[in-house]
């Protein structure tokens, strides 16, 4: 996101808050950290210098975006919450998320939240909640990406093999004819039993990343 797109998207939002009375506007920006977060001993590029300034800005003076035009003292904008979300916001430059600029929320679901999440995630596959609570209780402390993975797995796995595994997944997809018809896809019934095993197999994945560790056989000297 550039200083002019953020500029003109709090411009547009305030253009829709005064022709629709009534109507709240925000600016949403999403994973923050991602765009503006500092790791290591990385630099900031100009572009994520000026919009972190451009933020700062805008908290300070909420009522007041300059779009390239000359500043008028009667251009005043309406005031335009903005949310952003992050995974590390101790990343981002510590001025912009000091107390008065940046009301600070942490959201940690607890164990009712994550089956709620889930069964909504399975709700379309029929699952019962009993037994989204059985495999979140079977695999606890995972993040929820995770029991969208053996939702994911349980679909494209059975697929690959029956057009003959991964060897055949290039023939079938991009070796087709221009009038051939792309392989129909029938999504399967979602059992317990697969998503259990699924769920197993993505464990062996994590433990066996967590193992292996290549980064210390490139990096000898690197710390734990």
């Amino acid at each position: 996101m550039t200083e002019r797109i953020l500029q003109l998207k709090i411009e547009g939002c305030a253009h829709h808050h005064r022709r629709q009375h009534g109507k709240m506007s925000c600016l949403m920006i999403n994973d923050i950290d991602a765009g503006l977060g500092r790791f290591g001993n990385t630099q900031m590029t100009v572009n994520n210098q000026i919009v972190v300034g451009t933020l700062m800005n805008l908290c300070d003076n909420p009522t007041r975006v300059s779009i390239g035009q000359d500043w008028r003292e009667s251009d005043i904008t309406n005031r335009i919450p903005i949310i952003v979300t992050g995974n590390d916001l101790s990343t981002i430059y510590a001025p912009l998320i000091r107390d008065g600029r940046m009301e600070k929320f942490y959201w940690q679901p607890n164990h009712e939240d994550i089956i709620n999440i889930v069964h909504r995630m399975y709700e379309k596959d029929g699952m019962s909640r009993d037994e989204v609570v059985s495999i979140v209780d079977t695999f606890p402390n995972q993040a929820l990406d995770f029991y969208g993975a053996l939702r994911s797995r349980t679909y494209g796995r059975p697929w690959v093999e029956d057009i003959g595994g991964v060897q055949s997944l290039g023939d079938k997809l991009l070796k087709r004819r221009k009038n051939d018809n792309l392989p129909a896809f029938t999504p399967p019934k979602q059992t317990i039993e697969a998503l259990l095993e699924s769920g197993y197999s993505l464990l062996k994945e994590q433990q066996l990343i967590m193992e292996t560790k290549l980064s210390k056989e490139y990096m000898k000297n690197m710390d734990d």
